[in-house]
């Protein structure tokens, strides 16, 4: 009994320490933290589904604020995952039961690169990270692909087998990219351009904006 006392009162110091702390980063003007974690470790804890406004809000993208934008061609939102890819990768993510894929077609601000970026809303993120990994050798074997999306006239290069592919996970989602030249030659190993590509799409706008934005909620009162 003495011991369980002696747990509670330490417990009851750590509590009151941190509501006087609190008090005190209020009364120092120091700032709050706005918004807490938020569980996407299934679909089960993250219902809501995408939407394309959500992925893509507007007709251009900016990653970076003194670069120029990417421009947002087309969008769409389905429920049918194996649309968006092809053979066993399509076979996979439905094995996954992925429930709707959200993607879209943009251009580079060059004009020189065509890019469909997505993501897959899949069960949970033990799927996710089955996928993230028996994904590559299904491509290197060129068994299944990501399909890229067409969207008008003079984007025929997105849909070509010569259009390169990333892909990435963050919580129950997959996060992928398909590449190519708008000119539709092939794209050479080592291209710098296609590097920051898959860096501005997969990293910093899919996996650290749009996912971001769901695995965190606003602190109520904040």
């Amino acid at each position: 009994m003495v011991a369980l006392l002696s747990v509670c009162g330490l417990s009851s110091f750590f509590i009151v320490a941190d509501e006087r702390q609190g008090r005190d980063a209020i009364a120092s003007g120091a700032a709050l933290p706005t918004a807490v974690p938020r569980d996407i470790g299934s679909r089960e804890a993250d219902p809501e589904p995408l939407s394309a406004a959500e992925v893509f809000p507007g007709e251009q993208l900016a990653i970076d604020p003194a670069q120029p934008p990417y421009l947002v061609l087309r969008t769409a939102a389905s429920k049918d995952c194996r649309g968006a890819a092809a053979g066993r990768v399509a076979q996979l993510l439905d094995e996954l039961g992925c429930s709707q894929v959200v993607r879209g077609t943009l251009r580079s601000s060059d004009g020189r690169y065509l890019v469909t970026a997505g993501v897959f809303n899949l069960s949970d993120v033990e799927g996710a990270e089955w996928a993230r990994e028996k994904i590559k050798p299904m491509v290197e074997a060129e068994q299944g692909r990501f399909d890229g999306l067409l969207a008008g006239r003079g984007t025929e290069a997105i849909a070509l087998s010569s259009a390169q592919v990333g892909w990435h996970v963050r919580g129950h989602y997959l996060v992928y990219c398909v590449i190519a030249r708008a000119d539709r030659r092939p794209i050479m190993d080592g291209d710098q351009r296609v590097g920051q590509i898959l860096t501005d799409l997969l990293e910093t706008h899919l996996r650290g904006s749009v996912i971001e934005k769901r695995a965190t909620a606003p602190v109520s009162g904040s």
